[in-house]
């Protein structure tokens, strides 16, 4: 788990409206590093996550998600931070079955969990398409 690396991330989120940062790390099985912060939007519904802006980058910059190792995620929550529906969805169909998630918060609460146990019923095309 690479907290030091969200936190670092949490660090470049753009949150003028909610003052709430979130910082997101994804360590691929070499070692690289692909951070995600944040950003919000006065139009509230166009404000991206740091989760889905760490995966986004990682695919925008050529990396292959199946090299994901772990992906940690950490927010100012009074509990480990819990990633929203809209990243649930896409970490489910970007990030590999049995990547180590964890979730933290600003004290070092850690939760370890997975795509499946965050999301264990996710619209799947080719498993849900008629």
């Amino acid at each position: 788990m690479n907290l030091e690396a969200a936190k670092q991330a949490r660090l470049k989120a753009y949150v003028p409206y909610s003052k709430f940062k979130v910082g997101a790390a994804i360590v691929l099985n070499d070692g690289t590093i692909i951070h995600g912060a944040n950003i919000e939007n006065s139009s509230f519904g166009l404000t991206s996550c740091a989760e889905r802006n760490a995966l986004f980058s990682l695919i925008s910059q050529g990396y292959d998600p199946k090299e994901i190792k772990e992906i940690t995620i950490i927010g100012g929550s009074k509990g480990p931070i819990s990633p929203c529906g809209a990243c649930r969805q896409v970490m489910s169909e970007i990030v590999p079955k049995n990547t180590k998630i964890y979730l933290a918060n600003l004290e070092d609460e850690i939760y370890e969990t997975s795509v499946s146990e965050l999301l264990p019923f996710g619209f799947d095309l080719d498993k849900d398409r008629v």
